[in-house]
């Protein structure tokens, strides 16, 4: 059952995990606000679902304040100063490894955002000191927490990829084996380096003792990535992506993320008009919306530096119209398209001050690159084995460019004055389920904790298959799947009413009146909780 709270006058907070949940509650309590709670739960998540996110990876926040602006915070690492193709081509590679520490090759930015998002707590009346907002994850990170099923699953899942990785075992396994899930696991090294992050400072990461660590493990192992390209890492501000529809105003985060995807998504739908949830045409329309919508994606978003397009362009009506016309009301498109793989976490948070947080971390795939730094315990991500090889390639792999990432937070302001923030984990899926969860919600009127239960899609490929499916948890009705069979849909029905393919979404909600409300996905670990 989704995990949903309502009613609260001062902050609400939800999560993938409980225990990330609980920190963010405790900070709202002693007073912090809606920032500094997502600082504190981005910190406990990385120690208590480390398969999805570390520090070793990036972070993209949408922050809407009391006044109605709304600033995306970009935390997305730069391809390391050794990272070249030829570096690649001379270590008798033809493509980056997933795995492993050639496929360590960007600079971790997660901590460089949280340094962003706290000078913006700040600004709005943030008091609490990085102590305390880093205590709880220093006490779990130290003491230990409870393997959860996921971890569990996915550890012996992966374990061949994983296990002769570089501090893998010594750090996810327990006796050599894939822990069970309940099992406890102490992250000692990287409670270390949270507590010294707490007293030096979120810019030691990068430009002190942390840093210093940091890159002599990177070094060590064989990364392309120097002291250099640590020190001069920051997190930046930017404009977010928006589209205006008739439910209100909708944002996602700019390239190099695929925001621009999530959106045109919904643009193409409006289009469509379509009458009732849960019917032929919703799913239908969605789903071929996020085939023309990554399409889109995939000949347009790399590193801003380098983009040749605006964005901003494709959510313009002439183009959305131009492109809904495309779409056949009664069969599919073909949809031969490789799937993009991820695993993150999205959390969201609110208080009364008007301060809303959509906020996405990840490694990539699950467990990153498999490297966990013995000095500092940090876990790397594999984010830049998304570049190419290939020089003519879109995201081709050059020192300092920074790749392609399927993370994208979400947030509306709607017109009867709501301001909605809402995300998912998944690779290709995030965008599709924004739009289930965001259609069912808004469009079709259903309550948060219906509107993240019920089931969904995801047009993408099974692990191991060579087909890209359009993949349906079990919970369907018959006929609805009958429907889009006979409409030319390759349809996969998995065998699980809640499947983690769909990824784990939530949402938190400032309504007009003040008061606050938050959900999180049943798929998930964790829920919602408010002060």
């Amino acid at each position: 059952m989704t995990l949903h709270t309502a009613g609260h006058r001062r902050g609400v907070v939800c999560a993938p995990h409980a225990a990330a949940l609980e920190d963010g509650r405790a900070i709202l309590a002693e007073g912090g606000n809606a920032i500094e709670a997502m600082i504190a739960m981005a910190a406990s998540i990385a120690v208590v679902y480390p398969h999805m996110n570390h520090l070793g990876g990036d972070g993209f926040w949408l922050i809407h304040e009391p006044h109605g602006r709304i600033r995306a915070l970009m935390a997305a690492g730069r391809a390391g100063s050794r990272a070249t193709i030829a570096f690649y081509r001379e270590a008798g590679c033809d493509e980056i490894p997933a795995r492993g520490p050639l496929a360590a090759l960007t600079v971790p930015a997660a901590a460089a955002g949280w340094l962003l998002a706290q000078e913006a707590a700040r600004s709005w009346g943030g008091r609490l000191p990085l102590d305390v907002l880093l205590g709880a994850a220093i006490r779990r990170a130290h003491n230990g927490y409870g393997v959860t099923r996921s971890q569990a699953r996915l550890t012996a899942e992966k374990l061949p990829e994983l296990k002769d990785l570089p501090g893998f075992a010594a750090t996810f396994l327990a006796d050599g084996k894939p822990p069970q899930q309940g099992a406890r696991l102490r992250q000692s090294a990287f409670a270390a380096t949270l507590e010294q992050l707490s007293h030096a400072g979120l810019a030691d990461f990068y430009r002190g003792d942390v840093g210093r660590e940091i890159a002599a493990d990177l070094d060590r192992i064989g990364s392309p990535i120097t002291r250099a390209d640590l020190e001069s890492c920051r997190a930046e501000l930017a404009d977010p992506l928006s589209m205006t529809i008739e439910a209100g105003t909708l944002c996602n985060t700019p390239p190099p993320t695929q925001g621009l995807a999530s959106l045109i998504i919904l643009g193409l739908f409006e289009r469509l008009r379509v009458a009732q949830a849960e019917s032929f045409a919703h799913v239908h329309g969605l789903v071929e919306a996020a085939k023309r919508a990554f399409r889109v994606r995939d000949t347009v978003v790399t590193d801003p530096d380098r983009m040749t397009r605006d964005p901003a362009r494709y959510l313009l009506p002439d183009f959305l119209d131009d492109e809904a016309r495309t779409i056949d009301r009664r069969r599919a498109a073909r949809w031969p398209m490789p799937p993009r793989q991820g695993d993150t976490v999205w959390m969201g948070a609110a208080d009364a001050s008007g301060l809303v947080v959509s906020y996405i971390q990840s490694l990539y795939w699950e467990f990153g690159s498999g490297c966990v730094l013995p000095t500092t315990g940090i876990l790397m991500q594999n984010r830049g084995a998304s570049f190419s090889l290939d020089t003519t390639a879109l995201n081709a792999l050059a020192p300092g460019r920074r790749p392609f990432h399927t993370l994208n937070p979400a947030l509306a302001r709607l017109r009867d004055r709501r301001v909605f923030a809402y995300g998912c984990m998944g690779g290709d899926g995030q965008p599709q389920t924004q739009a289930a969860v965001f259609t069912r919600h808004v469009l079709f009127r259903q309550p948060l904790e219906q509107a993240l239960d019920a089931p969904r899609w995801l047009l993408g490929r099974t692990w191991g298959s060579p087909h890209t499916r359009l993949q349906l948890e079990s919970r369907f009705d018959e006929k609805l799947v009958d429907a889009l069979l006979s409409a030319g849909h390759d349809v996969a029905v998995l065998e699980e009413a809640y499947s983690d393919t769909m990824g784990h979404a939530g949402a938190v909600v400032l309504h007009a009146d003040g008061t606050l409300e938050g959900a999180h996905d049943p798929r998930a670990d964790g829920g919602a909780a408010g002060v």
